[in-house]
């Protein structure tokens, strides 16, 4: 019997579900590890996870072939703010496939028009451009990119314990843990301890083209933003006439109660990444949203960035339903309201709870205690991970979307898993 006591059904004989194409964990397992990435099946293996997802809906995923059931507690970083396989998303992609598919990136299109023009009003107006692509990585290439290009610098000032991606630029902004296997990065960038302003002011030079930080770094376990900070590294940057881009793909579109976790800061960045949860979990889509000066680039040079799958029409269309509800009234006090009934359930638990909206850390005194927790959630049907740069810590993400008694329900097994 699956964790909820509902009777667990057979994947392989559902009809109302399509069959797994390997008949058992062990073959599917095999086959991963056969053909895309072995040294992850021995690393879960190592760990005992041996989780394969199969059917999802809203905050819950079930595994493939027990049936075991899982509070979605990670949400793959927010690409399941709205819960999995949201009905609204899925209907509008449902509705859209009827008329349209990717799309052309070299023409005009409506989708994309519509779509930045809802996340412009998201930011109102502030920074009304959006550039389009498949995924947070390429969008913070993009953005170090154009910072170089609009300022004629090329100095890029970073955190230690970053995380913004795997790919060029991207990877060299991230924490030296993700580029030193491959090799060095281009000259140019400088990593400094977060919430460190006078160590970021010293970093910024005359050659310095931008400032890339997490609003709240998801690999450092989310701590908060000392008093103060974003807006002393804005200063810096705006002074030395280089540019601030914040990356919110992990804390924005609502998760921190805000549409956006600057808005809390008293902070305007030149440039800004959304992505994960834009794409409502069912087609990856991601933006750099823009100020009008940074525009200008792309005036004297319309097809310097293009991408095949950036903006693709069909994810447009998800992710257009997904800023609709984001927008729709009461929306982001009910996840200020949700992130309080957590706090309040979490209360006398052996953690510390740093949360902002339903961004949650859960802190441990020990060094490995965020590892030891995940596993231990896991195991009791709630699916976190632990802070890649912060071992003390386990991220907590539930979906936006939970309900008062799944919150109830959530503390409850994270008690039973804990206490």
């Amino acid at each position: 019997m699956p964790r909820d006591g509902a009777p667990a059904t057979d994947p392989q004989s559902d009809p109302a579900n399509p069959p797994e194409p390997y008949p058992s964990r062990a073959d599917a397992a095999a086959s991963f590890a056969a053909h895309v990435n072995r040294g992850k099946v021995r690393a879960l293996e190592a760990i005992g996870v041996d989780v394969v997802m199969g059917d999802r809906q809203g905050a819950r995923f079930r595994d493939a072939y027990d049936g075991r059931s899982y509070w979605n507690c990670h949400c793959n970083g927010g690409v399941f703010n709205l819960g999995h396989r949201n009905p609204a998303v899925v209907e509008a992609v449902r509705r859209g496939l009827d008329r349209v598919d990717v799309g052309n990136h070299h023409l005009i299109s409506g989708h994309r028009a519509h779509l930045a023009e809802q996340l412009s009003a998201s930011t109102d107006d502030l920074l009304p451009f959006a550039v389009f692509t498949p995924s947070g990585t390429e969008s913070v290439d993009l953005a170090l990119r154009l910072a170089r290009a609009h300022t004629g610098r090329t100095g890029i000032v970073a955190a230690t314990g970053a995380y913004h991606g795997l790919s060029g630029f991207a990877l060299a902004a991230s924490d030296p843990r993700w580029f030193d296997p491959f090799g060095p990065v281009p000259e140019g960038f400088a990593h400094v301890p977060y919430n460190d302003a006078e160590a970021i002011g010293n970093a910024i030079g005359p050659r310095t083209a931008a400032v890339i930080l997490e609003s709240i770094p998801a690999t450092l376990g989310f701590p908060a933003p000392a008093p103060g900070y974003l807006e002393a590294v804005a200063a810096a940057a705006r002074d030395a006439g280089a540019l601030l881009i914040l990356d919110e793909v992990q804390t924005g579109l609502g998760r921190t109660g805000t549409r956006w976790y600057y808005e809390q800061q008293g902070v305007e960045p030149d440039m800004l990444i959304t992505g994960k949860g834009l794409g409502g979990g069912v087609y990856p889509i991601s933006a750099v949203l823009l100020r009008p000066e940074l525009e200008d680039f792309f005036d004297a040079n319309p097809f310097a960035y293009v991408s095949t799958f950036g903006g693709a029409e069909i994810g447009c269309i998800a992710a257009s339903s997904v800023l609709e509800q984001i927008a729709e009234p009461g929306f982001l006090g009910r996840v200020e309201e949700l992130g309080l009934r957590f706090e309040r359930g979490f209360e006398g638990m052996p953690f510390t709870l740093r949360r902002y909206g339903l961004t949650m850390g859960l802190a441990f005194d020990e060094e490995g205690g965020g590892v030891m927790a995940a596993k231990k959630l896991i195991d009791a049907g709630v699916f976190a991970v632990y802070a890649e740069h912060d071992h003390s810590v386990t991220q907590f993400k539930p979906p936006l979307i939970v309900t008062e008694a799944e919150v109830d329900e959530i503390v409850a097994a994270v008690g039973d898993a804990l206490g």
